[in-house]
C-alpha cells in the first residue's frame, strides 16, 4: 500500500477540514459558512475512466444520453470496446477522436486493483500516458474513486475561481500557481478542494439571490 490516507467518511472529511482551519483563517470562514465538505466517492475502474472519457466536451445530458447508449447496448466493458466497430460506436454518439480514446483504454489493460495501492504521483503518471486522459482527468480519479485524500486538480476552473473568491485575489490564479498554494494545504489538499467546491457554490447562490 502506499501509505496515503484514504477518504472512507464524513468523520474524515471533518478531521481535515477542522485542520485545514486552524492552518488558514479563510478555511476557518469557509467551515463557517459551509459546514465540513461531503465525502464524494465513486466506484473505480475501467467504467470510471469510460465515463470520464465521454463526458468530454459536451453537456452533462449528453453525456449521460451516450453513456444510456452505450450501456443499453453492452458497450461498456474492455472487452466489447475493443471488439465493437466504430460504426456501432459512433450509432451510440461517439467521435471518432473519442473511439480512439476508448479502444486505447479498453486495451491498455490497466490492474485497477493495483492502482488502489499506487503512490498518488504514479496513479497520474500511468494514466496521463493514456490518449484521452488529462491530469485534471487522472487527479479527480485519484480525489474520488481512490478516495486520496492528499490530491488537487488546480486546472479544475471552479477551484481556481473559488480561491479568486475565498483569498481574496486580484485575478483567478492559473494552475501553475493555485497548484503551488495548495502545497499548504498538505495534507488534506482533496479536503480542501472540497471545501473550495462547497465555498463556489455558496458564493454563486449569494450572488444569484441578490
Amino acid at each position: 500500500m502506499s501509505g496515503e490516507r484514504i477518504l472512507t467518511s464524513a468523520d474524515c472529511m471533518a478531521e481535515g477540514a477542522a485542520w485545514l482551519a486552524a492552518r488558514e483563517p479563510r478555511f476557518g470562514h469557509a467551515l463557517t459558512l459551509c459546514g465540513p465538505p461531503p465525502l464524494r466517492r465513486r466506484e473505480d475502474g475501467f467504467a470510471a475512466l469510460m465515463g470520464a472519457i465521454v463526458s468530454q466536451q459536451v453537456s452533462t445530458a449528453a453525456a449521460r444520453a451516450i453513456s444510456g447508449r452505450l450501456h443499453a447496448a453492452g458497450l461498456d466493458t474492455p472487452a466489447a470496446i475493443a471488439g465493437a466497430s466504430d460504426e456501432a460506436l459512433r450509432a451510440a454518439g461517439l467521435s471518432r477522436q473519442k473511439i480512439r480514446y476508448l479502444r486505447a483504454l479498453a486495451e491498455a489493460d490497466l490492474d485497477y486493483a493495483a492502482l488502489r495501492a499506487t503512490p498518488a504521483p504514479q496513479i497520474v503518471a500511468d494514466l496521463t500516458a493514456l490518449p484521452g486522459i488529462g491530469r485534471w482527468t487522472a487527479e479527480i480519479y485519484a480525489m474520488f474513486s481512490l478516495g486520496r485524500a492528499d490530491v488537487f486538480a488546480p486546472a479544475d476552473l471552479a477551484l481556481q475561481e473559488a480561491a479568486r473568491l475565498l483569498f481574496a485575489l486580484p485575478d483567478r490564479p492559473r494552475e501553475a500557481a493555485l497548484r503551488r498554494m495548495a502545497e499548504e494545504w498538505s495534507p488534506w489538499r482533496t479536503v480542501a478542494a472540497g471545501m473550495l467546491w462547497a465555498y463556489y457554490h455558496h458564493a454563486k447562490n449569494r450572488e444569484g439571490i441578490g
